[in-house]
């Protein structure tokens, strides 16, 4: 089952470009392309930063699709 994302909203809604979000988790500005355009799934490690970097619980940026209740 595909994992559907919200990535991008949340970045925007801070204000910051891939690059920026790349620097604050670890990962490169084209990984966070790769998650946004939902070609490139993330570890565990690199969700859960990115949930703490945005100040939400990983499911408001991650679900199953066909299980996102956030459309």
């Amino acid at each position: 089952m595909p994992l559907a994302n919200r990535v991008k909203e949340h970045r925007a809604r801070l204000g910051i470009n891939q690059q920026e979000l790349g620097q604050r988790i670890g990962a490169s500005r084209q990984t966070v392309s790769l998650i946004e355009r939902g070609d490139y799934n993330p570890s565990i490690t690199l969700a859960l930063r990115m949930a703490r970097e945005f100040g939400v619980p990983v499911e408001e940026i991650f679900a199953l699709e066909g299980e996102d209740t956030h459309e």
